[in-house]
């Protein structure tokens, strides 16, 4: 009776383990496997990715040292452009490095880390640019009440809100793969780990999973994408109203941002909320949103904003001029 009951201990122990995760590490497929092609890529990414560095921290600089752009919209674009820079390191820099490696591996921690923070990011930029369409409509539509509507704390509530809507929306990301159990299939075809890709790997049905973050990221996205197109469609119809200087102004600014949101939303709807995902077409958007997205957004709202590329040229001057000095 008693060996009958320590082979039921020792059976009950051993599936125990089993249901436990047993992988310790992720295998990257990549973009490419032909080694040619492979350095071709990282020079294009690396490029790429020292345009995002340094195309974004020059907004910030520009924003942050010239007083002319103290305005609630030139500070929701340089916290904008500080998110688009966190969230290309997140992947960017494992991916350029990657290029190198005969086996593409990142720890289950590391994993975890990557889901954490691109959805950390993701979930912030969303509300960033749900608060500079805000600011525009109050700007366009209700111009007398702007200082009021749009003062200093309200600047900062804003973006503390984003920071921690992203926590928010990662922790709830995070908390459906934390404990899912993987026991074999560790190979992730991507360059980054990303939530829909590293549940199909779970040694478990993943139906529900699926569905759960189509829920929670897909009709986000979809609702955050159909509130802001329709209140940047009330703004163009507000601006059609009134045509003068200053409309054609707010015009070529709105344009900037609509572009931006079609850059951001598009990738995502696809990745998060379509339901027949297509292997080649979610890596081109993976990449897209990543890497491409983030470099296009400063140089569209540069290329876009007079007021930008003064600022810009007036730092410029500083620098040459501080040099002379010295």
């Amino acid at each position: 009776m008693k060996e009958e009951t320590a082979e039921t201990i020792s059976w009950n122990e051993s599936v125990s383990e089993a249901n436990h995760s047993v992988v310790t590490e992720f295998v990257f497929l990549g973009l490419s496997n032909s080694q040619e092609l492979q350095i071709f890529l990282f020079l294009f990414f690396f490029v790429f990715y020292v345009g995002i560095v340094f195309g974004n921290l020059l907004i910030v600089v520009t924003v942050a040292s010239d007083s002319r752009l103290h305005s609630p919209m030139y500070f929701l674009l340089a916290n904008l452009s500080l998110i688009d820079l966190s969230l290309s390191s997140a992947t960017a820099p494992k991916m350029i490095a990657d290029f190198f490696s005969t086996r593409k591996v990142i720890s289950f921690k590391g994993c975890l880390a990557q889901i954490f923070l691109v959805h950390f990011f993701g979930g912030s930029e969303l509300v960033i640019l749900m608060a500079m369409a805000f600011d525009r409509y109050t700007a366009i539509c209700k111009p007398l009440r702007y200082t009021t509507i749009m003062c200093r704390h309200t600047c900062a509530g804003i973006v503390a809100a984003a920071w921690g809507a992203g926590f928010l929306h990662s922790v709830s990301q995070l908390a459906f793969a934390v404990n899912l159990p993987f026991c074999g299939p560790n190979e992730v075809d991507s360059f980054y780990c990303d939530l829909p890709r590293v549940v199909r790997l779970a040694c478990t049905d993943t139906y529900r999973l699926d569905v759960m973050v189509i829920a929670n990221s897909g009709v986000l996205t979809v609702c955050s994408f159909v509130l802001l197109i329709t209140s940047y469609t009330i703004i163009l119809m507000t601006i059609q109203r009134r045509p003068s200087d200053r409309s054609s102004k707010a015009l070529s600014t709105l344009t900037a941002h609509i572009t931006v949101v079609l850059l951001f939303f598009g990738p995502c709807i696809f990745i998060y909320a379509w339901p027949f995902p297509v292997k080649s077409l979610d890596k081109f958007l993976a990449v897209f949103y990543s890497v491409v997205t983030p470099l296009l957004n400063p140089i569209i709202y540069t290329l876009r904003n007079k007021d930008m590329k003064r600022a810009m040229r007036r730092l410029g001057k500083w620098n040459v001029n501080s040099g002379i000095k010295s």
